[in-house]
């Protein structure tokens, strides 16, 4: 059994005990402390809290339990229901709550969940904020529950979904007429979770002519894997081969990440989503662009032709947020398909990525593996070192850093070594006991050897 706590919010697997697995007792703990610390901010707007969750088979369990604990604290509740995390970011600004709750694990198989927690902008909260309440969830002393008189009250809200639809229609650079007069034909693998519900809508009132939904019933019986890798997505890439559609989207169980598939079922790179949609913004719209360090330099090369500053940040969403607010970006995200739009809302947002690429190749009048063509043409690999109990992390990647000095070293967030034609980079998960080995080149093999050959020095300097 598995339990992290980190800038991601508290994340496990369920069943098991306390404090090494996501039980009841930690679910209260970590939400107490959540309210105390939203009870601390200054000038919030309301004494509401909202609630989405995905469709994870453990979700009534935990949404029941987040729910009682809030109401004993004195706080309201909206529940908006089984949602996208983007949803649920944007049902906080929306409904003027104090702060929101998602329950999902994201891409994590059925047996985890997690709660992610958002500030009264519906943005998640800095890495500060969080380690305060991964500490203060261990002072049960400082916990003080409401009298009879002053439990929350609850309300159910499942409006949230067409206003996020509605949201991404009044887009300005959404052009639904040109999506309609594209006459698209699009496959979705929603992976059982929440995309079956609301991607289907979204792409109806987009005028998408044909739709046709793999693993659209959100049972959280997930139908593979549920993070968006070519591995994972047999099916969905064999329904393309048939050559009936378009262009296929896959999401995770939360709808922050957006993978494509090609009209001749290969896979278009999830690193690639990004790249995409900032082509189409950057051309459009002046401003800069940010990706977290594990992405592709695509984005990098994509900003410069036109005239925008790119700027990396550490991994995590609210790390890209914030650099993103320093730097004046118009886009941002991640290189696992997590687009940033601010003309939406700050947080990674599938809806709004499949509406922008939908324009984007309606007006470029071209087969999605085309509009790849254009694209730099790297390729990135990612790997993984298991991590084990006698290791000390910090010395393993202060070793690497000072056996590289020689190259450009970055390390706001583990180490990443910058060569001439390609680059790697070495951290520790947020969200899993592992270390992630991302690199990238111009091809995979090179990436590969890239990976391998640092992944062997961590082992030999493990030792």
């Amino acid at each position: 059994m598995t339990l992290i706590k980190s800038i991601s919010g508290i994340r496990g697997t369920i069943g098991g005990k306390v404090d090494e697995s996501l039980t009841p007792l930690d679910i209260v703990k970590i939400v107490t402390a959540y309210a105390i610390q939203r009870r601390r901010v200054s000038n919030l707007p309301s004494n509401a809290i909202v609630l989405g969750r995905d469709a994870r088979i453990s979700g009534d369990m935990v949404h029941m339990i987040v729910c009682g604990t809030l109401q004993g604290m004195g706080f309201d509740v909206i529940n908006i229901g089984l949602a996208t995390t983007p949803t649920t970011e944007i049902a906080v600004t929306m409904s003027e709550a104090c702060g929101g709750i998602i329950l999902t694990a994201s891409h994590n198989p059925r047996q985890w969940n997690a709660l992610k927690l958002l500030n009264e902008k519906g943005e998640f909260l800095t890495a500060e904020e969080a380690h305060e309440i991964v500490i203060m969830a261990e002072q049960t002393n400082l916990f003080e529950y409401a009298d009879v008189d002053s439990l929350g009250k609850y309300y159910k809200d499942l409006s949230f979904g067409q206003k996020h639809i509605n949201l991404v229609k009044n887009l300005e650079l959404v052009d639904i007429e040109a999506i309609r007069n594209a006459h698209f034909k699009v496959a979705l693998d929603c992976v059982n979770s929440v995309g079956g519900i609301i991607l289907p809508n979204l792409l109806k009132q987009l005028g998408v002519e044909k739709i046709t939904s793999l693993y659209a019933d959100p049972t959280g019986n997930f139908g593979h894997n549920p993070e968006p890798l070519e591995k994972n997505l047999t099916d969905i890439k064999n329904l393309m081969k048939l050559g009936d559609h378009d262009l296929a989207f896959v999401v995770d169980p939360d709808v922050d990440r957006l993978a494509m598939i090609c009209e001749d079922g290969t896979m278009y790179g999830e690193e690639y989503t990004l790249v995409t949609v900032a082509d189409y913004i950057l051309q459009n719209q002046r401003g800069n662009a940010v990706s977290n360090l594990s992405s592709t330099r695509a984005l990098r090369d994509v900003a410069a032709r036109y005239g925008a500053t790119y700027t990396p940040a550490a991994v995590g969403e609210v790390n890209v947020v914030t650099k993103m607010k320093e730097t004046g970006a118009i886009i941002g995200g991640e290189g696992n398909g997590g687009v940033i739009y601010p003309a939406a809302h700050y947080g990674r947002d599938a809806l709004v990525g499949i509406a922008l690429i939908l324009t984007y190749l309606a007006k470029k009048k071209m087969k999605l593996s085309q509009l790849r063509a254009t694209y730099p043409d790297y390729q990135i690999v990612k790997h993984r070192i298991d991590l084990q109990p006698e290791m000390d992390i910090d010395t393993i990647l202060q070793s690497v850093k000072e056996h590289f000095k020689k190259e450009k070293v970055t390390d706001i967030d583990g180490v990443k070594i910058d060569f001439p034609t390609a680059w790697v980079h070495l951290r520790r998960s947020n969200t899993e006991p592992i270390i992630r080995v991302y690199a990238e080149a111009a091809t995979e093999q090179e990436a590969n050897d890239l990976a391998e050959n640092v992944i062997n020095q961590v082992m030999a300097l493990a030792k």
